[in-house]
């Protein structure tokens, strides 16, 4: 009886909301909360209302339960409830109603606008920025919006511009630091790309793609004379390994570690699964001295290669190990300015790695290098542990000045920023 009563006063509350008796609408839809305290319906609303009538104290209370009341997946209550924190001035509150809200739905538009203009209120309009882009490419047509939203949409596209020039002007200046301002047309290309200036068709790098760079799955092993050297080392690199997995396995962290909130898309299975783990010896550039300590052979093997080095980035060295029965998702690499090396340590049959159109099984002893923003993808079919080692060098098509301004330009985009150095 009492779910018959309460379709019959929410359907009538929607037909009052659609002719703008909003009056009416609090009435019937208080009638639905005496009968159903935590409907998250009637909360909805009646927060919202609250909020209308300049009551953020009282909307919030109401928003609190509607959220708790919710669908998982729902964003909106958790996008009302940093409405109303916003107007009580509680900032952190309201970043964290936000980061609720994209938690449900990552592509939640509104939720991404809210949060961009809380950063540039909070002074960080670089941060805005980089999240106002982001709102700019899954925002709906803007005949689809009403003024208000369109004019936030309009300053974001001033604040993500403005940024852009102050970011080119940030890393000219850089590029002057290292002399390589003139080091090339398709790092000019590259810079404009970074700073979303100019667009590179084909790229399949998610953060700096150099353009005029050859398309190489695999790349000839002439291209890199040292190869060799690190081949012979392998029986002395696997011995340093099977200590560390013997001593210190939990040392291994899971490789893909997304927050709540990120789109996980193909990651879904492997987030924060130890099901493929990382035990680095450099990581972002710097050395973990705590691993290097353990494997001073490895090391030394390592420092006889020309690694990529980029303050906040490179070199980035570790033991990459692939349980039984796990499949690595087809994905893409953040830049072509690197190439990737593979050793392989223990291989039990049945691991192979596709990289474009290209598939190979990898022998215990014999490297290769690809190009990382390729596609690729990786399987252990076998019941055993892969474990391989994986290390990054300049792509053998950029010369020591493009090495000098792809480090400037990255290292420059991060400290920009985050103030990474």
């Amino acid at each position: 009886m009492a779910d018959g009563r309460i379709t019959g006063l929410a359907g009538a509350a929607y037909d009052a909301m659609a002719r703008g008796a909003f009056d009416n609408a609090e009435r019937l839809w208080r009638q639905v909360l005496d009968l159903a305290p935590d409907d998250p319906r009637a909360l909805l609303f009646l927060g919202q209302r609250r909020l209308q009538l300049r009551d953020p104290r009282g909307a919030a209370e109401l928003l609190k339960r509607a959220a708790a009341a919710a669908a998982p997946k729902d964003p909106i209550p958790w996008l009302n409830l940093s409405f109303a924190y916003r107007a009580l001035g509680d900032a952190p509150a309201e970043m964290a109603a936000l980061q609720r809200s994209l938690a449900a739905d990552p592509y939640c538009f509104l939720a991404l606008l809210a949060q961009g203009d809380l950063q540039e209120r909070s002074g960080n309009p670089r941060q805005a920025a980089r999240i106002y882009a982001n709102v700019l490419k899954i925002a709906p047509p803007e005949d689809k919006l009403v003024a208000d939203v369109r004019a936030r949409l309009d300053h974001a596209r001033t604040v993500v511009a403005q940024t852009s020039k102050a970011l080119d002007e940030f890393l000219e200046a850089r590029l002057k630091d290292v002399g390589a301002v003139a080091a090339s047309r398709r790092m000019d290309e590259a810079r404009a790309a970074l700073v979303g200036a100019g667009k590179i068709y084909k790229s399949e790098a998610s953060l700096f793609h150099i353009p005029r760079l050859p398309a190489i799955p695999y790349f000839d092993r002439a291209l890199f004379p040292w190869l060799a050297t690190v081949e012979a080392a392998t029986d002395a690199i696997r011995e340093e390994l099977l200590g560390l997995l013997r001593a210190k396995r939990e040392g291994f962290a899971p490789y893909v570690q997304y927050g709540a909130g990120a789109p996980l898309h193909q990651w879904a299975e492997l987030n924060n699964s130890p099901r493929w783990s990382a035990l680095f010896l450099w990581k972002d550039g710097a050395r973990v001295e705590e691993n290097c300590a353990l494997c001073p052979r490895t090391v030394a093997a390592m420092e006889a290669v020309p690694l990529a080095r980029i303050p906040g980035g490179e070199p980035c060295v570790l033991f990459s190990a692939l349980d039984p029965h796990t499949r690595i998702p087809p994905h893409a690499g953040i830049s072509n300015a690197r190439a990737v090396v593979h050793l392989p340590l223990i291989i039990p049959p049945g691991c192979h790695f596709r990289v474009g159109g290209e598939t190979r099984a990898w022998k215990e002893g014999e490297a290769w290098v690809f190009d990382d923003t390729i596609e690729h993808e990786a399987w252990n079919d076998s019941d055993q542990l892969r474990v391989i080692m994986i290390f990054n060098v300049w792509n053998p098509f950029l010369d020591e000045a493009e090495h000098a301004a792809a480090a400037a330009l990255v290292s420059g985009f991060y400290r920009f920023y985050d103030g990474a150095a």
